[in-house]
């Protein structure tokens, strides 16, 4: 559709033109300019990082990635061309490439990023600014990858491509970029033409809901059976949680002889940790209990061989004595076993070296 110039007693047609004629190139302009204004394209995200390519040694590269306020990545992939090349295939595959990345990895691709650019301010603390979290939440972040699209046009072929991904619960958005010329200035038309503006927003919630009921059917079974796997193995060790079943919550927990002591593992996407968890009546009871153990610090943790993580954990009732590891069920089940033995490991020598401490507390 043309853009026209309203005059006192006229309408004049602009001139429609194209990037190669008006000398704007892909890399040099667009996406020099788009960086620091996404928004163009794609409102609602920051980008965090620019000609990225961390998984091959190839010439590949996301034009743009970027990250939404629902902290899923963002693809943004530009052509100048008139028909979009099949610019929807290679942005897939990059899709599928960055979808396991971390919070911690986007962090350091955007200190890159920042450090390239000269920007001010520190890589982790802009993203989390932005996302408007206090910490990182591994749980939450990068649960999609969605694609933006951006072109001066776009072929049939690649249209019905898009269209018929979307309807498999895929998330890529074309814009299309088309230049005017007006005088000496280019005038550019931005306008969203998959999905239409009007229907959107009832895609974005039909798939938000297919996601989310997706995503938790994912996490039950992938915890389920890294709780079925450990304690097969552990009920081989130690009898602590013998008489616990599998679960599909993040945590599982056994008595530690008392009343509101509890031997909890914890396992979430990247990382896992043991703990006594202590809940025994009131806050200041707890405080108690807490502070009688870390009485004896220096020989607890000496026992146990490396420095445990004391949490008084003020804004809750509760409070635990914790180990962390590296390692969580979002890696390749292939990783399980290593990861189960030394949670096995950490919760043995935890025991064994609260236990004589706990029974004087009695």
């Amino acid at each position: 559709m043309a853009i026209y110039r309203l005059g006192h007693d006229h309408i004049d047609a602009l001139e429609e033109t194209t990037f190669e004629s008006a000398g704007i190139k892909e890399r040099a302009d667009l996406q020099r300019v788009l960086r620091s204004q996404v928004d163009v394209v794609a409102p609602g995200t920051m980008v965090v990082a620019e000609e990225f390519g961390e998984w091959t040694e190839g010439k590949r590269r996301i034009d743009l990635l970027a990250l939404d306020q629902d902290a899923n990545l963002v693809i943004v992939e530009l052509k100048r061309t008139e028909d979009g090349g099949h610019m929807e295939l290679q942005a897939i595959r990059y899709a599928a490439m960055v979808s396991t990345m971390t919070f911690e990895q986007v962090v350091e691709a955007h200190r890159r990023f920042r450090q390239n650019h000269a920007l001010d301010g520190e890589a982790r603390a802009a993203i989390l600014d932005f996302l408007g979290w206090t910490d990182p939440d591994e749980e939450l972040f990068g649960q999609d990858v969605r694609i933006v699209l951006a072109s001066a046009e776009f072929s049939k072929e690649l249209t019905t491509a898009v269209m018929w991904l979307n309807k498999r619960s895929l998330d890529i958005r074309c814009v299309r970029l088309k230049p005017y010329k007006s005088g000496l200035d280019v005038l550019l038309d931005v306008q969203q033409v998959i999905p239409l503006p009007e229907a959107a927003a009832y895609q974005v919630q039909v798939r938000e809901k297919e996601q989310s009921v997706r995503v938790a059917s994912a996490r039950h079974a992938s915890r389920m059976e890294f709780w079925a796997q450990l304690l097969a193995k552990a009920k081989l060790r130690t009898s602590l949680h013998g008489q616990i079943s599998p679960s599909t919550e993040t945590w599982i927990s056994a008595s530690a002889g008392r009343s509101g002591l509890g031997w909890n593992y914890a396992i979430r996407q990247r990382d896992a940790q043991v703990e006594l968890y202590i809940d025994i009546g009131t806050q200041d009871e707890n405080q108690k209990l807490l502070e009688f153990l870390q009485t004896d610090r220096q020989s607890i943790e000496a026992s146990f061989g490396e420095e445990l993580e004391w949490q008084p954990l003020p804004d809750k009732r509760a409070c635990r004595v914790r180990f962390i590891l590296l390692g969580g069920y979002r890696d390749p089940a292939e990783t399980w076993p290593d990861l189960q033995d030394r949670m096995i490991d950490a919760m043995i020598r935890l025991e064994a070296a609260l236990r004589p401490r706990l029974a004087l507390a009695k």
